[in-house]
């Protein structure tokens, strides 16, 4: 009997453990992580990308920061209220880029006539396409973040209830 609480006691101290080697590593990481998911959404009209993929990596980049800083600790934690912002803001900028072309008398999320083309190949030569692909990686985004706060959380608001 003995044994099984020597193990028990042991157990709780590994899971309360400060792994001081995964945090130096995700801090070195996670900006080039980040990094990364911003050239893949930036360059999604030129090259395969674009805003599921980037908003999907840099989604992703979060849930290794709250993972690896403790998800509990206010400190570094990253509220579900953010995650849900960004979700929300980027459905509001995509919908309203969309009614920018139908106020200027063209067709909804019309890329001709509205916002200016650059020399093709360029980063800026997309018109609104690059505006869009942004707010679609800020909607992944917070939406990855948002369903892996829920997962983490059960499902249960801040008194416990379901």
């Amino acid at each position: 009997m003995w044994l099984f609480w020597l193990f028990r006691r042991r157990c709780i101290k590994v899971n309360t453990m400060h792994d001081m080697v995964l945090e130096v590593v995700n801090r070195l990481l996670l900006p080039f992580i980040q990094l990364f998911g911003m050239y893949i959404l930036f360059h999604g009209h030129l090259s395969p990308g674009g805003g599921f993929s980037g908003g999907a990596v840099i989604g992703a980049s979060l849930i290794l920061y709250s993972l690896t800083f403790r998800f509990a600790r206010i400190k570094h934690r990253i509220d579900h209220d953010t995650s849900v912002f960004f979700e929300a803001a980027g459905a509001l900028i995509y919908v309203a880029v969309g009614f920018v072309g139908l106020f200027f008398g063209y067709n909804f999320l019309t890329n001709r006539g509205v916002f200016p083309l650059g020399v093709p190949g360029q980063l800026w030569s997309s018109g609104m396409i690059l505006i869009i692909t942004l707010a679609l990686g800020a909607k992944v985004s917070g939406t990855i973040l948002s369903l892996f706060q829920e997962l983490l959380e059960g499902g249960s608001d801040e008194r416990g209830n379901p």
